[in-house]
């Protein structure tokens, strides 16, 4: 059965351009994309996501409220978190170690090193 990987990001631009990387890279995984938290959550109740990666900054759920809720969920489920910002003012990031978090990609990154976080957290 192929991994589902699901994205989140508000920058549609961004979505659809790591969607077409990591398909090229893996083309055996199934990759979501979601504009906003609320839709990822809805596709990850229905228990077919294997991992999330979320940016940090959205408008209607923060990429550490989604964290939060996927984890209450399913604390099995990986989420790795990138952000565009050096300064967090919100210490989204702080809250999210604190309670957990492994992994944040800081924008623009390699996605061939992305691929590998990813298969290196589906095989934990």
């Amino acid at each position: 059965m192929p991994k589902v990987i699901c994205i989140v990001d508000d920058e549609e631009e961004l979505v659809q351009n790591l969607k077409y990387e990591v398909s090229a890279l893996r083309p055996a995984w199934d990759i979501l994309t979601f504009a906003d938290g609320m839709k990822a959550m809805q596709e990850i109740i229905k228990g077919h996501v294997d991992l999330v990666l979320t940016d940090i900054a959205m408008p209607d759920m923060d990429g550490y409220e989604l964290y939060w809720r996927v984890k209450d969920y399913d604390d099995s489920i990986p989420v790795i978190m990138m952000t565009g910002f050096g300064y967090d003012p919100n210490h989204v990031l702080v809250r999210a170690k604190v309670d957990g978090l492994k992994d944040v990609l800081f924008k623009p990154f390699d996605t061939d090193k992305l691929v590998e976080l990813i298969e290196t957290r589906l095989k934990q």
